[in-house]
């Protein structure tokens, strides 16, 4: 391990940004919602041609001298100026600042990882300065598997720490506890924002002798490119204990699951219903009651000629949580992927 990464707590703690170019910019984004105080100095000026943030300081035109670095705790550096970057590197280093110099390494006390920025829950990857075009790459990869309400789980157990620690005295004991909490229902509820019906749920799985819950996800497969499924339809996949799908659904999709997640095919025809909607809704339910995260996986959108409301209104009747991720309706996807505009402002104007 050639890096080690280190969280620095930003709650009171001094940013000082210095350039007025597009790299300096983006160094100021990255603290624009976070609780520390943001200075800019751009003695360079800042081009007009660049979209500046808002909420962004306003920035001193002049050079920053030694008290201006006084308290500061990180300094970020964007200037073309060779010996102009060297001697503020100097002053900042004196003041007691780690200081990073945008693409110069060899200047820099610390390098900026790629960041995955979901508030109380953060990912930094990191190469030392060396690729970061790679580093930006994999955290691509990693934005679309992590929900974008994450912060919302991880507020909700830094809420109800001590309460659990009380409940649950005995460590392995409360480490199993936040496993299945973090990998059940409470934590979906709480990545969706009901706030209430998550707690609920945290709440019941303190009562040792709760059984174990699961949930349903309701997911919308698309037109049968596995490339076409959103980035949710994709993560809940991958995370499902039982797959109930349709006919629609091709095994290039199915193939996107974890290979150890039970199937059940249920998949119609006109004039044949090789399982009744009765009992595909029981199905849901049992499996998720059993403690299983299941999804019902339909073609398209399973809203649309799919029966989806039927069974989001069975599921939720049974007490069990339930989530709808939509999908590419067919019909869309197959008139855009032959090049015809459902709309046109030459040729139509409404979709019926």
């Amino acid at each position: 391990m050639r890096v080690f990464l280190a969280s620095i707590p930003l709650d009171g703690a001094r940013v000082v940004v210095v350039g007025g170019s597009e790299p300096a910019i983006a160094k100021l984004r990255l603290f624009l919602n976070a609780p520390s105080r943001l200075d800019w100095f751009a003695p360079d000026g800042a081009p007009a041609t660049i979209d500046t943030p808002q909420g962004a300081p306003a920035p001193a035109v002049a050079t920053p001298s030694a008290e201006d670095f006084a308290g500061a705790r990180l300094v970020f550096i964007a200037l073309s100026d060779a010996a102009e970057t060297e001697r503020l590197v100097g002053l900042a280093r004196a003041a007691g600042a780690q200081v990073n110099v945008v693409d110069q390494p060899h200047l820099s006390d610390f390098h900026t990882p790629a960041l995955v920025d979901r508030d109380e829950v953060v990912i930094g990857i990191a190469t030392g300065g060396s690729a970061p075009i790679l580093a930006r790459d994999i955290r691509s990869k990693i934005e679309g598997v992590l929900p974008q309400g994450l912060a919302n789980v991880a507020r909700m157990a830094r809420e109800l720490r001590e309460t659990v620690k009380a409940s649950v005295p005995d460590f392995m004991a409360r480490r199993r506890f936040w496993e299945k909490a973090f990998r059940g229902p409470a934590a979906d509820l709480a990545a969706a924002g009901r706030t209430a019906e998550a707690r609920r749920e945290m709440l019941r799985l303190l009562n040792v002798a709760a059984p174990e819950q699961g949930v349903v996800h309701i997911v919308g497969a698309g037109p049968g490119d596995p490339e076409l499924l959103t980035l949710k339809a994709l993560r809940v996949l991958q995370d499902a204990d039982v797959i109930i799908h349709d006919r629609l659904v091709p095994e290039a999709v199915l193939e996107r699951a974890r290979r150890d997640a039970k199937r059940l095919y249920v998949g119609k025809t006109r004039g044949h219903h090789s399982v009744p909607q009765a009992e595909i809704e029981s199905l849901m339910i049992a499996e998720a009651k059993a403690g299983h995260r299941v999804v019902r996986l339909k073609g398209g959108d399973p809203f649309v000629f799919g029966r989806g409301g039927e069974e989001l209104e069975a599921v939720r009747s049974a007490g069990v949580p339930v989530f709808v991720v939509p999908g590419v309706t067919a019909a869309l996807a197959c008139a855009a992927s032959a090049g015809i505009p459902l709309t046109h402002r030459d040729h139509s104007q409404a979709v019926t």
